[in-house]
């Protein structure tokens, strides 16, 4: 039997032989990262996902969360899946939620009721809401409502670590509720459910009006699911002897006097990192290395490093393509670049991005990351963009091919135009 017959005849990984079990979980994984040497590498340790030279990027983690995972298809060749074949399982039944809320968002007061009353007095599940949502007089204030709130589970962002303890997370709100809930998880997401009950929706297909029934078949698991891949950043700064301050209004500034021995720090995003000129009416003048080397210097208000899930969004309103999620790629945009031949470029997911300012520049620059985390950029400092090991599993309505088309349709009206009339054989005649 040769490798590739022995391949086809192991049994499909679906996480039920290690019963939950972190080391069952970690061998498969690496079984998995052995036999697909063309985007992963299987020296080193289990535990640890280190990139290569792959041009397809790395290969994403396929568990989820404390519970779930991804059923892999038995037929498929070297474990890489038809995106139309993703489907969510449980190597257990889910026990907890997490569910994330517009904060004061008076129209999110009564869907945020109805869906807490539902998952823990009829599905009997542990319920996790961040403490800031409590904290809302709207909640607070409500006794009736009270009496459900003493048996949630709540955490601050930032402080507390769930990333063990949620199963799935249910987000109610617009698409910032979605990259909200990616920002908490800086290693394996659970499964995310969202609920379009903000402004545009892109990233939410599901409707609240049925929201019993479609959380009752995601419990009971087989749903379709998109792995929505992210950037993993690091931000290495030249001086970390002067620690980060941060204003009232969440911008980061650089002169402080608080020593600090942290020498990068570390980011996952979902849709992009903006690098632009900030409040300076200088261009912008970074460089841009693509796996060490200089590919081009951007002169203009910035650039915005994209995933495919970003493409439709700061980068489709720069002029970028759009994207779908399932392909392996990174987009570089310029934004209004001083340049008539500067168009933004799709790159493979596995190569690695570089951001420094020029030795010319006359300003620092600014990045964001997800359109949070807003700090200053000086000269020696750094910003390492590669694609990310942990994916955000999020749970389509009908399947990813579907969805996508009908989010650009109805969010974005994707080619709307008036339809040509028929021409009959008596108008051909003129």
């Amino acid at each position: 039997m040769d490798a590739g017959e022995e391949l086809r005849g192991a049994a499909p990984y679906c996480c039920s032989t290690c019963d939950g079990g972190e080391a069952g979980c970690r061998s498969l994984t690496h079984l998995n990262r052995k036999t697909r040497s063309l985007s992963t590498s299987s020296a080193g340790s289990s535990s640890e996902y280190r990139r290569t030279q792959s041009l397809h990027g790395p290969s994403p983690v396929t568990t989820f969360g404390p519970k779930a995972c991804m059923l892999q298809n038995p037929h498929a060749v070297m474990h890489i899946q038809d995106p139309a074949s993703q489907r969510l399982t449980w190597n257990k039944p889910p026990q907890s939620v997490l569910v994330i809320k517009k904060i004061r968002d008076p129209s999110l007061l009564l869907p945020f009721k109805e869906l807490c009353i539902f998952l823990t007095e009829v599905k009997k599940l542990i319920v996790y809401v961040e403490r800031k949502v409590l904290e809302d007089p709207a909640i607070s204030g409500d006794e009736n409502f009270g009496a459900i709130t003493k048996n949630f589970c709540t955490f601050r962002e930032d402080l507390d670590d769930i990333s063990n303890r949620v199963d799935f997370i249910i987000c109610l709100g617009g698409d910032g509720t979605l990259l909200y809930a990616s920002s908490l998880f800086q290693e394996s997401v659970p499964p995310v459910m969202a609920f379009h009950l903000g402004s545009l929706g892109f990233l939410t297909p599901f409707k609240f009006d049925t929201y019993q029934s479609q959380v009752s078949q995601i419990i009971e698991g087989n749903t379709a699911i998109i792995l929505r891949s992210r950037l993993k950043v690091r931000v290495h700064k030249a001086n970390w002897e002067k620690k980060a301050r941060v204003d009232e209004k969440g911008i980061i500034l650089t002169n402080g006097d608080i020593e600090s021995s942290r020498k990068a720090v570390q980011y996952q995003v979902l849709n992009e990192v903006v690098v632009d000129r900030g409040p300076s009416s200088y261009l912008s003048n970074v460089d841009l290395f693509l796996d060490g080397h200089l590919i081009t210097t951007v002169q203009g208000d910035g650039v915005i490093v994209s995933t495919p899930t970003g493409s439709t969004a700061y980068a489709v309103a720069a002029g970028a393509s759009m994207i779908h999620p399932n392909v392996p790629a990174i987009m570089i945009t310029p934004i209004c670049p001083h340049s008539l031949s500067f168009r933004p470029i799709v790159v493979p997911a596995g190569v690695e991005l570089k951001i420094m300012l020029s030795q010319d520049a006359r300003n620092t620059a600014w990045v964001s990351f997800d359109g949070r985390k807003r700090q200053e950029i000086c000269h020696g400092d750094s910003i390492c963009i590669t694609t990310s090991c942990f994916p955000v599993p999020s749970i389509c309505f009908r399947d990813p091919v579907n969805d996508w088309f009908e989010s650009l349709a109805q969010c974005l009206h994707w080619n709307v135009r008036k339809k040509q009339n028929y021409l009959s054989s008596e108008d051909e005649e003129f």
